[in-house]
């Protein structure tokens, strides 16, 4: 290797300041491979050339520096002719010339990664020290891990010599950027290091050995601006077609702060979860290439609001550190929105590189990040239009440290991490939206398309001064599913818990009563005495109505509670007697097991439709909404007008009745597992309605919901509501009972469908083997019912 360190150069009594410059030739390919072999050769008359075209233009004190290269160059006796790497080894003066003439003048040689190279080769044979450096360390596998293959590199070069080859020779522009992008882990940090090399082939000459061929240049133009076409040009324009002469100019860039802010603005733009694990990681690691420091650790807190107020972030999105000291862990949710709207209001910078040493008491806060063994930190509020969204935190574990200027190195990303809380934030409130709109609206995904157009035309027409009116939402000729969950004599079970309550808290106020004689005598205890055993004997002899149960619900809440406080106050030996009936006057023990046992039924059979809903859609999209009832009662709309751009054939009917039966065995099973968790036992029944014609339903406004459309469709809807209690034709048993499934329809056509079903869950143990078919009372302008009812296999 030869560093040679230049002497001063006079220019008229001017003094050039020295560098010192290494005209080392060194083979950079390693990795890439070899270069594909063409016809090459170092040569200085490009360049030259260059130089008396810039003479002739320049008129400031440049023009006087490439004056006296040029006369070096022709004073020396620098071979006119082709050379090769090892002679330009005694051109390095001349050499030094060249790197004046050509390189950035606002940049100290020491800080600028230039050099020269053979054309269109990685042997490089003179630069600035930084440059070798570079290539140097590329070339020691022990401390960089390349990331690009063979591959990568010759289709780079491919590109760099054919759209100079088209430029020069068919004055054809490519599309494409001269700029080449590198990448490699530096193993010391485990982070990605990005360099921009560009190569510059001004200084070449190239000539074609033979005839050019003609090419189709709107044919190409498309291919190379879809990034391909390369491969192509080396069968059409051979690489011993051509003769280069001259050398490339190389600058290498590092631009690894750029890469890391990109790569941020990514994730961004995919509007995609910041904490998503994927995106998490690529955010992080860009941070740490951004402070050149594994070590030193992130953790992002987007600021939410529901109604103006300050909630938790729902999720870490980093090592967790801010959710670890404002989380729900530590604070209650009001306490949390307190802080956060104290910190909102007056946002502070901080940072200590040992948070150890900060005794201050304003700084007591950093107890908490102590106690998670946090060394350095840094908290930055994120501002987006003037409003906070968020706070990282820039922190060490253990005994690492930072200073403030690896804080300072992250002010270029301050930027796109606010746009990143910002779309977080917004995607936060669209799921907000989505839950009010799923749960508490009739507009779901299946059919929000419907609404979307309305919503256009409504304001297409508002805008163009129009009568705005919001059209119908209508989907004609749409099969309806029904089933219904019911819980098996919930009015009877109710009754029964009232009365039991009733009779508890009759004993308990008789006892207390009586005991009160002891303490007083007189003809308005012998009263009250009187009354509750009135009360007592109608509920034995059930002979309670609903205005008696009124009046005894009067008497115990009012009249007697009245009247014990009433001897309390008299005598104040009595208080805790009294006190213990009053507590059992206000409680409903039986009525509270029952609404708990009901309640548990149907959260089981609500949390078992919410895990199917969506699972519902994969098949053919669909309008699935359920109703609370003592039970749970759905409704399932399927058919071509709710999905228009989707193909829908019977079979996505036939999978929807197969699901139908198949849920119902499955809601069965489940209630069934519940008995042995409620204090009263509760049953379900099962019950499907089969309507085999298709209806059309529109949204009604006034009530925010869908219902049928049409006087023959509301025949349907009618069917509905009086079947749940229908009993058998001519006995007094009811169609609905536990541990089966009822289907009621009015044609046998209507059940063709359910029938192979019902034989196929039977053969596989699902289903009992026996299935009855029953004729159904009249009801009230209907007649004709038919019902089919089959037996659930329970698990042990």
């Amino acid at each position: 290797m030869r560093v040679t360190p230049s002497k001063f150069h006079t220019f008229d009594n001017e003094r050039i300041i020295p560098v010192v410059m290494r005209a080392t030739i060194l083979d950079a390919s390693a990795e890439k491979g070899p270069p594909p072999a063409i016809d090459a050769a170092i040569s200085f008359e490009p360049f030259i050339s260059w130089l008396k075209k810039r003479i002739s233009e320049e008129h400031t004190v440049k023009g006087r520096i490439y004056s006296e290269t040029l006369s070096r160059f022709e004073a020396s006796n620098i071979c006119r002719c082709d050379m090769s790497l090892a002679d330009t080894q005694q051109y390095t003066e001349l050499l030094e010339y060249v790197y004046a003439c050509l390189s950035p003048s606002m940049k100290a040689e020491d800080e600028v990664a230039w050099g020269l190279s053979f054309p269109f080769s990685p042997g490089t044979f003179y630069g600035t020290e930084p440059l070798y450096e570079l290539l140097e360390v590329r070339l020691e596998y022990s401390k960089y891990e390349v990331t690009r293959t063979a591959a990568d590199y010759r289709r780079d070069w491919l590109e760099l010599f054919y759209s100079f080859i088209l430029q020069r020779l068919y004055n054809f522009f490519v599309p494409v950027t001269r700029e080449q992008h590198h990448s490699g882990i530096n193993k010391a940090t485990g982070l990605l290091q990005h360099y921009a090399v560009n190569i510059n082939t001004d200084f070449i000459d190239v000539t074609a050995t033979g005839p050019l061929p003609e090419l189709d240049v709107v044919q190409l133009y498309a291919h190379l601006s879809e990034g391909g076409g390369f491969e192509i040009l080396e069968e059409l324009l051979p690489l011993n077609l051509f003769r280069c002469r001259g050398f490339c100019v190389i600058t290498v860039t590092d631009v690894t702060a750029q890469q890391a802010i990109e790569n941020i603005e990514k994730v961004r733009l995919s509007r995609t979860s910041l904490v998503a694990e994927k995106n998490f990681h690529e955010v992080i690691q860009a941070l740490k290439s951004l402070v050149r420091n594994s070590k030193i650790e992130f953790d992002l807190f987007p600021f939410m609001r529901v109604n103006g107020v300050p909630v938790y972030s729902l999720e870490k999105g980093g090592t967790g550190i801010l959710f670890e000291v404002w989380g729900e862990d530590r604070l209650s949710p009001e306490e949390f929105a307190r802080q956060a709207q104290a910190f909102a209001y007056r946002p502070i910078y901080f940072f200590s590189a040992d948070i150890f040493r900060e005794t201050r008491k304003e700084y007591a806060f950093l107890e908490y990040f102590r106690k998670q063994g946090v060394k350095s930190l840094g908290l930055m509020p994120v501002f987006h239009l003037q409003e906070l969204v968020g706070i990282v935190a820039v922190h060490t574990w253990g005994e690492d440290t930072f200073d403030d200027k690896s804080l300072a190195l992250l002010e270029p990303a301050r930027g796109a991490i606010a746009q990143l809380f910002r779309i977080y934030i917004e995607e936060f409130n669209l799921e907000i939206e989505s839950v009010i709109k799923e749960k508490f609206t009739s507009i779901q995904p299946a059919v929000q398309w419907k609404f979307n157009e309305a919503a256009w035309q409504y304001l297409y027409h508002t805008k163009k001064n129009l009568p705005a009116t919001i059209q119908n939402i209508l989907f004609e000729q749409v099969y309806p599913l029904y089933g219904a969950i019911d819980i098996r004599n919930s009015t009877v079970e109710r009754n029964k818990a009232i009365v039991a309550d009733l009779v508890t808290q009759l004993g308990v106020l008789a006892a207390t009563l009586d005991s009160l004689r002891a303490v007083q005598e007189n003809d308005l205890l012998k009263q009250m005495i009187y009354h509750c055993q009135q009360w007592q004997q109608e509920l034995v002899e059930e002979r309670l109505s609903p205005s008696q149960e009124n009046e005894l619900n009067r008497f115990l809440n009012e009249e007697a509670v009245q009247y014990l406080r009433h001897i309390a106050l008299q005598f104040p030996k009595t208080k805790a007697t009294i006190e213990a009936c009053l507590q059992s006057l206000s409680g409903d023990a039986n009525k509270a097991a029952l609404e708990s046992a009901m309640q548990l039924i149907n959260l089981t059979i609500n949390d078992f439709f919410e895990s199917e809903k969506n699972k519902l859609q994969d098949s053919y999209p669909c309008y699935f909404e359920k109703f609370r009832t003592d039970g749970v009662e759905y409704d399932i709309y399927i058919g071509q007008s709710i999905a228009p751009d989707k193909p829908f054939d019977h079979f996505h009917l036939k999978n929807l009745r197969l699901w139908q039966l198949s849920s119902m065995v499955t809601i069965a099973g489940l209630t069934h597992g519940l008995l042995s968790k409620m204090a009263t036992k509760l049953h379900t029944t099962q019950l499907i309605f089969v309507h085999n014609h298709p209806i059309d339903i529109s949204f009604r406004a006034d009530e925010r919901k869908f219902d049928v459309e049409g006087a023959y469709n509301i025949r349907y809807q009618m069917i509905k509501k009086r079947i749940d209690k229908v009993h058998i034709r001519d006995t007094e048993e009811r169609l609905t009972q536990p541990n089966k499934i009822a289907l009621i329809y009015s044609d046998r056509k209507d059940v063709e469908d359910y029938l192979p079903f019902i034989r196929y869950l039977q053969d596989t143990g699902v289903l009992l083997p026996e299935m009855e078919e029953l004729e159904l009372e009249d009801l009230q302008g209907l007649s004709g019912l038919q019902a089919i009812r089959v037996g659930i296999v329970l698990p042990e």
